[in-house]
């Protein structure tokens, strides 16, 4: 694998910065923005997303987006936007992310549950709106075993992303485009940057962070495979908004992504250099790194996870 690694020292400078001088930091390379709290950092980006169809039903254009099922908290704020203001999603096209497959490669049974992306999304986000404004049917694009190149084709046919609208994972991956670590297959950045949707291997620490924070350490539940959009198709996106409200597992992959040049070891690292504008939106909890801190606390309380 050929993969610049961040230095030792490097990532001691960065995550012993204070808060208070992230925004504006003349190194930074995305635009940031620290809210309160998670619900107001989440507000906000439910309010930027109901904006930007709004702005482009105006001038008659449609709108392209890469959306993960979660976060979903934005969704509440942006749903009820459409709904009160009577915001027309007729010409939005949602591409989905990505979604676990179980031990046989298989999809999930559909349900409103974790391991059923589809399923969440049906009844938390397109259940929601109302049927007169809601996004068509055929406009709502999953990546799919049958077909895995439909989503970068029909991407191509469009003209690329708007805005891809992403969380970002605790070694810095978007949707289930991970760091390679496979030690005997050689992964470049040019390889990597024109990965195509594809089935993956989720990575063992991905297993540690979804089952930590979702199932209580219960790893038997986390899929250990994906299907993912690859970062071909997204590095398309004019825009990358960035939602990283999580508190004490983020605190440093949001550094990271501030301040790195781009690396495979953290992939959200190539957002900055291949997609024009990168807006980060955080809240005060998850920009205060420990390491900032004149002592490093016993534990954190992370209220807003």
């Amino acid at each position: 694998m050929e993969i610049y690694r961040i230095s030792h020292e490097d990532m001691l400078k960065w995550c012993s910065l204070p808060a208070g001088q992230l925004v504006g930091h003349p190194e930074s390379k995305v635009d940031l923005h620290i809210l309160k709290n998670r619900p107001a950092t989440m507000e906000l980006a439910g309010n930027m997303m109901a904006d930007e169809v709004k702005k482009n039903n105006a001038e008659g254009r449609i709108t392209k987006w890469v959306l993960g099922s979660g976060p979903e908290d934005q969704f509440q704020y942006f749903i009820n936007r459409v709904n009160t203001e009577r915001i027309s999603l007729k010409n939005l096209y949602i591409f989905h992310m990505d979604y676990g497959i179980d031990w046989n490669s298989r999809v999930y049974p559909e349900g409103n549950n974790y391991n059923s992306p589809q399923g969440r999304m049906k009844v938390r986000f397109y259940g929601k709106i109302d049927p007169e404004l809601n996004v068509p049917e055929e406009q709502r694009i999953w990546p799919t075993l049958q077909d895995l190149d439909y989503v970068d084709n029909k991407i191509e046919e469009l003209g690329g992303i708007d805005t891809l609208w992403a969380g970002i994972g605790y070694k810095g991956l978007v949707a289930f485009c991970e760091s390679p670590n496979n030690p005997y297959q050689r992964v470049t950045e040019e390889m990597y940057v024109n990965m195509k949707t594809k089935v993956v291997q989720v990575s063992p620490e991905k297993v540690v962070e979804g089952s930590q924070r979702v199932f209580g350490g219960c790893y038997d539940m986390m899929c250990h495979q994906a299907v993912t959009i690859g970062m071909k198709s997204m590095l398309t996106a004019k825009r990358a908004v960035c939602m990283i409200p999580t508190g004490e597992w983020k605190q440093t992959v949001l550094r990271v992504l501030m301040f790195s040049d781009a690396t495979l070891e953290y992939p959200c690292t190539l957002l900055p250099k291949y997609i024009p504008e990168v807006v980060v939106l955080t809240d005060q909890f998850t920009a205060t790194h420990p390491m900032s801190l004149d002592e490093i606390p016993l534990s954190n309380e992370n209220q807003n996870r």
